[in-house]
């Protein structure tokens, strides 16, 4: 997209890739990486890297970053990329937790009544 997709390019993208989601490269279904320049030839800030990494049982992980150096750009992705992948597993173990059980603990009164005095999970 405005930028000659080169071996080096691609390389460098593959390699800071691997090495953001080698961690939880079990939960990785496909990863789609994009990068170009949104000018052209005029020049500025407008280089970028789009990264979409599709999860096992969760949410689409997407990135984008803008900047002058194309291989700056992707490695700033690549990282927010790997933190992105972490927050949206996490939050996928999140919504798949049962609430925990209220296990009561009744204490006896002297008057017969049982009032709860603690419940799973909480400090005393």
């Amino acid at each position: 997209m405005g930028v000659p997709a080169t071996p080096a390019l691609i390389d460098h993208a593959d390699r800071r890739l691997r090495f953001a989601l080698t961690r939880h490269s079990d939960r990785v279904k496909r990863v789609a990486v994009r990068f170009g320049d949104d000018n052209g030839p005029r020049g500025g800030v407008d280089k970028f890297c789009q990264i979409q990494v599709y999860l096992v049982d969760a949410h689409v992980a997407c990135v984008r970053d803008i900047g002058t150096d194309l291989y700056d750009v992707i490695e700033r992705a690549t990282d927010r990329a790997g933190r992105a992948v972490v927050k949206h597993l996490d939050q996928s173990r999140m919504g798949r937790r049962t609430a925990p059980n209220k296990v009561t603990q009744l204490q006896h009164s002297s008057d017969g009544a049982t009032y709860p005095t603690q419940f799973k999970g909480e400090d005393t």
